[in-house]
């Protein structure tokens, strides 16, 4: 195994845990994102700012978007707890609770809005995003088959369109209108979508 890598957890496309400052790597990586944008992130910048080689970079990750995919995926500040709180309202609750407190950090706001902004003008970021999305829910999902079992849903219903509508509704409080939630909103956000369905 060559230096500064590590045999840890797999990376997506079962690929090991990279070089050994892989979160130093991330963060260099999330942090060009929100200043320079898409265009502005290179291996290079991610090398310079992380302090590692950038011949380290290319052997684990050939381009940045593969770079910044795996960032996305594995950055802790973008990680979410998979909650088991016995009920479908504590759960979707609980998972709210943790977006709104993501989203209220400047820090994991500026990475999403960069990257929301990005996806809008290029497709290879749009396909990032749709990537980590579709991850987030997929890891989310006992949530849902715990539902099911509890006959709290339906056996055929589809997760993604309550997801979208609790997600939709926190993106547009928090980062296009900037207004403030507490865990009054929350409650409400989750009681009207659960009313509905």
């Amino acid at each position: 195994m060559p230096a500064g890598e590590t045999g840890a957890k797999p990376l997506s496309g079962g690929r090991q845990a990279g070089p050994r400052r892989r979160d130093e790597i991330f963060a260099a990586c999330l942090d060009l994102l929100t200043t320079h944008g898409y265009d502005g992130l290179t291996i290079e910048g991610v090398a310079q700012r992380s302090g590692v080689n950038k011949t380290t970079l290319y052997r684990w990750w050939p381009s940045k978007s593969e770079l910044l995919r795996d960032a996305l995926l594995h950055s802790g500040p973008l990680s979410l707890d998979l909650p088991d709180t016995g009920s479908l309202t504590g759960d979707l609750t609980d998972l709210a609770t943790q977006v709104q407190a993501l989203l209220e950090d400047a820090r994991t706001r500026a990475v999403v809005e960069a990257a929301l902004v990005g996806a809008v003008r290029h497709q290879a970021l749009r396909e990032l995003v749709t990537h980590f999305l579709e991850d987030r829910l997929g890891r989310h999902q006992p949530i849902f088959t715990r539902a099911v079992e509890r006959k709290e849903l339906p056996a055929d219903f589809d997760p993604a369109l309550l997801v979208d509508a609790m997600a939709g509704a926190l993106w547009i409080r928090l980062l296009v209108r900037r207004t403030p939630t507490g865990s009054a909103f929350t409650d409400r956000l989750v009681s009207m979508l659960l009313r509905g369905i």
